[in-house]
């Protein structure tokens, strides 16, 4: 299934594609699509999507991000062989983790704010998992396939002075408002049979930027999720960025960060398309 939400910040509908690719209105079953939604209520979403009981949802305004409000955004640095060699990195020995605050989640079309006093807001094409179960001290990664309820496109907006030269901490130039472009939809997880071979790509105004494949992560989706098990509680409803491919503007000549008026575009195989502007 294809999960997304319809309608103004703060008054999304929730839906799913039917086959024909007409949005089905799902609020009949659940208020949104949330933690609770994605552990117990997509049987029923799926029931009622194969009889034909969905009324059609008119989806010509603004998509909002696929799940409400995540409890938590967990992050994973590095993991493109690439993207570390770009940035003049090592290999990392484990997953570097960093959180990102949970209000930077916004639709896949809605402006990306410029912080004030910005002059290096850049960019990342990601592979965002979201979890559909509790994970906790998993006993091997062979077991968190089955906690995924699916997949989507992250845009870990970034701003690299806040983040690496004011501090050194992470967080606070990965969590300025808007930062965290998510969606369209959510795909399931059964219809992503392997999460480790889609091609991802990143626009800026038209030029690629970012080509990359999730074959090239240091520490796969099924790593990572045990990983994070080992130092924190996930739960249903909870987003885990995987990281992102060479191409950011931090490790390119000349360094060209975002500016106002800039449009960025990316997709993820079989998982949808994203646009941006800046603002």
């Amino acid at each position: 299934m294809k999960l997304l939400r319809v309608g103004p910040v703060g008054a999304e509908r929730p839906a799913v594609l039917a086959e024909d690719g007409t949005p089905r209105d799902l609020s009949g079953i659940t208020a949104d699509i949330d933690g609770a939604f994605l552990g117990e209520g997509m049987d029923r979403a799926r029931r009622a999507l194969a009889t034909g009981d969905l009324p059609v949802l008119d989806a010509t305004g603004r998509i909002g991000a696929p799940i409400a409000r995540p409890g938590k955004v967990i992050c994973v640095g590095l993991n493109y062989r690439d993207h570390a060699e770009e940035t003049g990195a090592e290999l990392p020995s484990e997953p570097v983790i960093f959180m990102k605050a949970s209000n930077t989640v916004v639709g896949p079309h809605d402006d990306v704010l410029i912080p004030r006093g910005s002059v290096k807001t850049d960019y990342e094409v990601e592979l965002a998992v979201v979890l559909g179960g509790r994970a906790r001290y998993l006993d091997s990664p062979e077991q968190a396939r089955e906690l995924v309820a699916g997949y989507a496109i992250s845009n870990d907006v970034s701003e690299r002075e806040f983040q690496l030269e004011r501090g050194g901490t992470w967080d606070k130039g990965k969590s300025c408002e808007t930062f965290n472009p998510f969606g369209p939809y959510l795909v399931t997880a059964d219809e992503v049979p392997d999460p480790q071979n889609l091609a991802l790509r990143l626009w800026v105004n038209g030029e690629l930027r970012q080509d990359g494949s999730t074959k090239n992560m240091v520490f796969g989706v099924d790593h990572v999720i045990w990983y994070l098990s080992q130092f924190m509680v996930l739960e249903a409803g909870d987003v885990i960025n995987t990281g992102t491919p060479a191409g950011v503007a931090l490790g390119r000549p000349g360094e060209p960060f975002l500016r106002p008026g800039d449009v960025m575009e990316l997709e993820i195989e079989g998982l949808g398309r994203q646009k941006q502007v800046l603002r």
